[in-house]
């Protein structure tokens, strides 16, 4: 009987916790568009339109960053959904733009000791501010900075010195001497005794004594390509390794976008041609790593892919793009391939060619 009586508490608990977790606000502008409130999924209106465009907030799940007129001036801070207020002029700003939450956790900075720490959801301290940087929350692992050195050059800082660690949002330390590296993939996490053999993994020893590993997507595209497409430059292979969507750039037409069935059957010719390219050693191309452009990729289709500020979720969701130079160093352009990290691998999302051969 007790334990009948645990389950269903437990349950009812984690249906609790999950009804709150799908109850997110959506952003709306007041008439003026100089105000921004929040709605609920009904349409009910939960916070009447009074911050200002600085709030970058699409979504507000569980704590965002609002700023508003105070005194004919502006203040910012974090908000909770209880209507808490934390953070007052503490804000982790990066590239001109306040941090967003991610896993329910947000960052903040310390004005007095230009430290970072962390909140959760409720607005509480879940990470002192002892760190001089911290990465978004990643499958509940993030990379810390401690006692480091800012060094300014111009308009941008660097880091020098420190000591970096992997830690979990308990502020627990996992491994020591962990240097960033943001081609790890946190949500592949596995742990074992012993250090693997996969070359498509990276292998750290914890201060448990137990080895994590993760993947690294530089690894694991490199062998993808190699293995899965070029092996098989087939359409059904392409078709297979394709987005349903893909989006094109024609001069004539700037971006558009195709169903992956008609693009393919189209450029065939012209996409085997140079995919078949990248088995020549004497190619000049090179990969580089992005996240999906947020003003190209708009449909509902590619919302998983972004955040509550609508930021591409690189971190989880890489996009691993290829480009081709000519060659002939005369001509100009490039070939660019894009490919998205999904839940079923990598798919092709984009194409621009050089001489505008797309059809």
């Amino acid at each position: 009987m007790k334990q009948i009586i645990f389950f269903i508490i437990f349950l009812f608990i984690n249906c609790k916790s999950f009804a709150q977790n799908k109850d997110i606000w959506t952003a709306f502008w007041d008439k003026d568009t100089t105000h921004i409130g929040f709605k609920d999924q009904k349409g009910t209106i939960k916070i009447k339109p009074k911050f200002m465009g600085m709030t970058t907030a699409h979504k507000f799940e569980n704590i965002i960053v609002v700023t508003e007129e105070y005194n004919n001036s502006w203040k910012s801070y974090y908000l909770t959904k209880t209507g808490k207020i934390v953070g007052l002029d503490s804000l982790y700003v990066f590239d001109n733009s306040p941090d967003c939450e991610n896993e329910g956790f947000i960052r903040f900075r310390d004005p007095k000791t230009d430290k970072m720490g962390m909140y959760n959801g409720d607005g509480k301290i879940v990470i002192p501010a002892d760190y001089s940087n911290l990465t978004k929350v990643k499958n509940g692992m993030l990379t810390a900075l401690k006692d480091a050195k800012k060094e300014i050059d111009g308009e941008h800082f660097f880091w020098t010195g420190g000591k970096e660690f992997l830690i979990n949002t308990n502020n627990k330390i996992l491994i020591e001497n962990f240097p960033y590296n943001d081609e790890l993939n946190f949500y592949s996490l596995e742990k074992s005794k012993e250090k693997g053999k996969d070359e498509t993994r990276e292998y750290f020893l914890s201060v448990e004594g137990q080895y994590y590993s993760f993947n690294n997507y530089e690894k694991e595209f490199t062998y993808w390509l190699k293995n899965t497409l070029l092996s098989d430059l087939s359409k059904t292979n392409l078709e297979k390794h394709s987005f349903d969507k893909i989006i094109y750039w024609k001069e004539s037409n700037g971006w558009i976008s195709e169903s992956k069935i008609k693009f393919i059957n189209q450029n065939y010719t012209y996409l085997k041609l140079k995919l078949q390219e990248l088995k020549n050693p004497k190619t000049d191309y090179f990969v580089s790593s992005n996240g999906l452009n947020q003003f190209i990729f708009e449909s509902s289709e590619y919302a998983l892919y972004f955040n509550n500020c609508n930021e591409s979720k690189e971190w989880q969701y890489p996009v691993k793009s290829i480009v081709i130079n000519p060659k002939n160093k005369t001509d100009h352009g490039q070939d660019h391939f894009e490919f998205l990290r999904t839940e079923n691998g990598y798919k092709l999302t984009s194409v621009s060619a050089a001489k505008d051969n797309l059809k």
